[in-house]
């Protein structure tokens, strides 16, 4: 049995519009819809190159342009949904762009290039390292 994406989330074929704050939550890309709702009223979420707030509408086209941390979306939107359900079902609500996708490769083969692998202490320090730190931590 096949099972659409609106047809899951209870939506109806008639249903045109989502608030982006609601989108961005039943896409799985924030997990909290107060969390997707600050992040959108900080500007890190795009329309057409322009900011844009929480209470915005989305349709179906429409292509995003989403910071995360230090990842970036471009997607498109594919279905609309203002309910939450398994990723498997929220991942059909988008395509994210090819030059999107190879971008967050690069940018994330490079931060692991960079991360240099850190030396790690033996253990805990002792009496005189503590004593070392102290005085290094009040610039005695």
């Amino acid at each position: 049995m096949v099972v659409s994406a609106l047809s899951y989330y209870g939506g109806t074929m008639t249903e045109e519009k989502v608030r982006v704050d609601k989108w961005l939550w039943a896409a799985r890309f924030f997990k909290t819809r107060s969390l997707a709702s600050k992040v959108v009223n900080g500007g890190h979420v795009h329309l057409g190159g322009s900011r844009i707030k929480p209470s915005r509408t989305v349709q179906v086209g429409d292509r995003l342009q989403i910071k995360r941390g230090v990842e970036e979306f471009t997607v498109e939107i594919m279905a609309l949904s203002s309910r939450r359900g398994p990723a498997t079902v929220a991942r059909t609500l988008y395509e994210e762009s090819e030059e999107s996708l190879t971008l967050r490769e690069a940018a994330r083969e490079q931060r692991r290039l960079v991360r240099a692998p850190a030396s790690r202490p033996e253990g805990r320090p002792d009496k005189r390292d503590r004593r070392k730190i102290r005085r290094f931590l009040r610039k005695d």
